[in-house]
């Protein structure tokens, strides 16, 4: 993990569900994101770590997407969380991954959400996917290597920004396996998990060997722990 920047780093104090009270010592971060499985997914991963000094405020409804036009991760990432601190005031977190798969060159890398389009949903990404590898001959599972990478970065007023990263390495399944998960996840099999995909663990099950698990615990141990 990392920082830049200038700025004190600390928001101060949160007014949560509390008719506008302050609860000392707790970091209060608008969460970039406007992906509700994601944004669930962060939520869930930073109160394990944190135990409630941090309190991710949703992204307001209102606010259009920002537009995905940085060349790497980080970039994306930085893009969001500046643009959604300067619509709210507030500090912001967001974050961007990548499924960056050998046979295919590291694509779909920082297209991941955007790999059939635009617009594309999760199946079609998925779909496209499985397709490519076929085109390419990666059939066996040697050949078919993979890693997902999440960058996460909370950004100040000021301009001070802390970065943090996780990744985790896998194979892609030559078929979709398991009902949970979203995005790539029934077709991720990470090395250290047991053989299943992200889509046939449970949600915390996953969280402890998931990049964006990595990223988002790295992130938040280090803004608590930031003097």
């Amino acid at each position: 993990m990392r920082g830049s920047g200038s700025g004190s780093g600390r928001p101060g104090a949160t007014t949560s569900g509390n008719g506008g009270g302050v609860t000392p010592g707790v970091l209060r971060f608008v969460l970039a994101s406007a992906n509700p499985d994601k944004a669930a997914e962060i939520v869930a991963i930073v109160d394990e770590v944190t135990k409630g000094r941090i309190e991710l405020v949703a992204r307001p409804s209102h606010l259009s997407e920002v537009e995905e036009t940085g060349d790497t991760l980080e970039d994306n990432a930085l893009l969001k969380a500046r643009a959604v601190m300067a619509a709210t005031g507030l500090p912001a977190i967001a974050d961007d991954t990548g499924l960056e798969v050998d046979a295919l060159g590291g694509a779909p890398g920082v297209r991941s959400a955007r790999y059939s389009g635009e617009h594309a949903t999760y199946d079609e990404n998925v779909a496209k996917l499985l397709a490519e590898l076929e085109a390419a001959g990666a059939v066996d599972e040697a050949a078919r290597g993979a890693q997902f990478r999440t960058v996460a970065v909370a950004a100040f007023a000021g301009g001070r920004v802390v970065v943090a990263e996780g990744a985790v390495r896998g194979h892609i399944a030559r078929a979709r396996r398991g009902g949970g998960g979203f995005g790539y996840d029934p077709v991720f099999v990470a090395d250290d998990g047991s053989g299943l995909t992200f889509a046939e663990m449970s949600p915390a099950q996953k969280r402890v060997c998931s990049h964006r698990g990595r990223a988002f615990r790295a992130l938040a141990v280090g803004l608590v722990s930031a003097p």
